[in-house]
């Protein structure tokens, strides 16, 4: 009889429950909400440290604890190749896109590609794929890695505690926007390090260190005669159950089935750009950040905490084969399962089964709050950029003249929606196989996100690249990734005890080599055709690239006050913002923005340095590549609207203002030039900036090696 949660654990776990619940509310009562910036981007008003302890904990789910501890005792340390790429990635994110994307002054994904290359076209396709990504594959995902772990440890009803965390997730999602989703993950992150690090330090002990966990897992093989005696069912010696030769490897053979080392680095990494630079979820915590040396420094943050999954989740599951071999490695489809149920394999079952066994009373508690952790900090994450994308991509390009307010309400009425998705969706998830739910989400990655990283890289590092290219480019690699995915739906690989009679190409094609041809076909057809076209306007491209980034001027607009010079020759206040000075309503100023003059309207309430205003929400694009909310009207309300005590508290729990009116827009001058303060890096901060850069990815490439050879 497996070990089950006691008294003490449930308390942990309750403990938790209150904790979070706390700390959302506490983030509802100081955070503005009702505000589009607000509830979306957190006002811009996050330090490194929490954007850091996010990144980490938003990519770290549940079933990262299933699905990489899985594959550690499947086979080896093939799967942490992922986590040290990431590493790197990271840094490409915090000093390439991140600048890049401050610079257009966006709060979407899709909405920077409606900017770089003009158009609806890309913009609705990339925001529509978002949207079904997150939903069917991140969600399924994490719903079925975090429903195995509480049916594992717990015995409770799945769809009860499936129901139950979903409900608790979005509520403190709809009514905290990203401030609450911010400042529990911070919470949830130290958690799972605490945690996670307790749960391998006792289990390396368990098997005598690393060097134990070397020697032992390659003798991990399942006693055949003693399942046979357990169970009734014939064996027919055909599944693979001795470890792989080259388990101890992280890159392998290029005709390794696992991680090919030439698929790893053309194809994967590609995949991986996009998910680590171009994809909303990550993307959305960075840009919250108070300027660019905070967004820096969460990368460099988030980088350092991604070595941990390699030792505090693959080791584990590895340790996991080790200890308790004739359960995680069974022999046959049927053994499958008679232990937990799924004919694909058990190797899922690895992180908790090591959690309920080798854990004391309380420590299991401990970890279960862990594992609730990942599922709610994937599901929020998702709640939160998904609601963002639909809200400013799809929604208001129907309603170009609805207000912040209604924008706050459609964004919240959106997650209760993807709320009830997600409950229509468990039995889905209940009847799906567990080993080839993991190999799903990898593949749909490989086949649709390749495309998408290759016009982000174009549009960002090449200026001749146009619309056409990028649309002609990706909508080929969408559908040459789109035609594979079909093909491996319909040809299924078979059970390991069944012959393999699918095609040679779906059989023995990695689909790393898959996507690195996406990647490739993508870039050249775009390339080819963006030469064979009209380049793109000078306004298309002077903000929305890197070329942008390093050109710090300012258009100026043409304005009949009577303008003169005001030179600040200490630009830079202790907080590494721009100072400002009291001036009369309407008259210029010149500041200096890192060497260069900018020449700007200054408002005499400007206090916050946000590259979009409160109001202005990024739909329609005017010729100079600012909102043209600019061109509304200001209205508000003459006579004040009478609310009930009752509506009282329903706005304040959703964090919406009693009256619905607009506040004054500001200048595109103005918005362009508060971008450039959020650039400026003090020269120290940037000189320490580029140092930990240094380390930080010396340490992946190490890690990398050590780990290859």
């Amino acid at each position: 009889m497996r070990p089950s949660m006691e008294a003490a654990d449930i308390a942990v776990v309750a403990l938790y429950f209150v904790l979070v619940v706390c700390i959302g509310f506490f983030a509802m009562w100081k955070s503005n909400r009702s505000s589009v910036s607000g509830y979306f981007l957190a006002g811009r008003s996050m330090t490194w440290f929490v954007i850091g302890a996010s990144l980490f904990v938003s990519n770290i789910g549940s079933e990262h604890f299933i699905g990489l501890a899985g594959s550690g005792a499947a086979s080896g340390f093939a799967v942490g190749a992922w986590e040290f790429n990431s590493l790197l990635l990271l840094q490409l994110l915090g000093w390439v896109f991140i600048p890049v994307y401050i610079r257009s002054g966006v709060y979407t994904m899709p909405e920077y590609l409606s900017k770089r290359y003009g158009g609806k076209r890309i913009k609705i396709y990339f925001a529509a794929l978002s949207l079904l990504v997150y939903i069917f594959t991140k969600l399924s995902v994490a719903l079925y890695a975090g429903a195995l772990f509480i049916q594992e440890s717990v015995g409770w009803n799945l769809y009860l505690s499936v129901i139950l965390l979903i409900g608790i997730t979005a509520l403190l999602t709809v009514t905290g926007g990203l401030v609450a989703v911010i400042y529990t993950d911070t919470l949830q992150a130290f958690l799972m390090v605490v945690g996670a690090l307790i749960l391998m330090v006792i289990s390396l002990v368990e098997v005598g260190g690393l060097e134990g966990v070397k020697t032992k897992y390659m003798q991990a093989t399942p006693n055949v005669t003693a399942i046979l005696a357990a169970y009734n069912f014939s064996y027919t010696n055909s599944c693979h159950i001795h470890p792989k030769p080259d388990a101890l490897r992280m890159l392998r053979e290029p005709t390794d089935e696992d991680i090919p080392w030439p698929g790893f680095l053309f194809g994967q990494t590609p995949a991986s750009v996009w998910y680590w630079c171009a994809d909303q979820v990550i993307v959305q915590r960075v840009l919250a950040a108070k300027n660019i040396a905070h967004a820096k420094g969460s990368t460099l943050m988030a980088g350092v905490l991604k070595v941990l999954p390699m030792f505090i989740i693959v080791i584990p599951g590895m340790i996991s084969r080790i200890l308790y071999t004739n359960e995680i490695v069974c022999i046959s489809p049927e053994h499958c399962m008679e232990v937990c149920g799924s004919r694909a394999g058990c190797s899922n079952i690895a992180y908790p089964r090591l959690v309920m066994n080798i854990l004391p009373v309380g420590l299991r508690g401990l970890m279960m709050a862990v594992m609730i952790a990942a599922l709610m900090s994937d599901l929020d994450s998702i709640f939160n950029s998904a609601s963002t994308i639909f809200t400013l991509d799809i929604y208001k390009m129907f309603r170009k003249s609805s207000t912040s307010r209604e924008l706050m309400i459609v964004g919240r009425l959106f997650m209760a929606f993807m709320v009830a998705i997600s409950i229509a969706w468990v039995p889905v998830i209940v009847q799906m196989q567990g080993g080839q739910m993991y190999l799903y989400i990898q593949e749909v990655s490989g086949y649709l996100t390749p495309p998408i990283a290759a016009l982000f890289l174009l549009g960002v590092f090449w200026k001749r690249c146009n619309e056409t290219g990028a649309f002609v480019g990706g909508m080929t690699g969408f559908l040459l990734g789109s035609i594979r995915l079909i093909l491996v739906f319909v040809y299924q690989a078979p059970d390991c005890d069944q012959q393999d009679n699918r095609p040679a190409f779906i059989k023995y094609i990695h689909y790393m080599y898959v996507a690195a041809c996406l990647f490739w076909i993508t870039g050249i057809i775009t390339v080819v055709v963006s030469l064979l076209t009209p380049p793109p306007t000078k306004e298309q491209i002077r903000t929305t690239t890197i070329w942008g980034v390093w050109n710090r001027d300012v258009k100026l607009a043409h304005h009949k006050e009577e303008s003169y010079k005001f030179t600040v020759k200490n630009p830079v206040d202790s907080n590494g913002t721009l100072e400002h000075k009291e001036l009369p309503n309407g008259l210029h100023r010149e500041k200096i923005v890192d060497g260069t003059d900018v020449k700007l309207l200054v408002l005499q309430d400007s206090t916050t340095p946000d590259c979009l205003s409160e109001v202005q929400t990024p739909m329609e694009h005017s010729g100079n590549g600012q909102a043209s909310l600019m061109s509304q009207a200001y209205e508000e309300d003459e006579k004040p609207e009478r609310t009930s005590t009752c509506w009282k508290v329903v706005y304040w729990f959703c964090g919406l203002k009693g009256q619905s009116t607009k506040t004054p827009p500001r200048d595109p001058v103005e918005e362009e030039a508060r971008c450039l303060e959020m650039l400026y890096e003090p020269p120290k901060i940037k000189l320490l900036l580029n140092i930990m850069l240094f380390v930080v990815c010396s340490l992946g490439v190490f890690l990398f090696v050590c780990f290859s050879l």
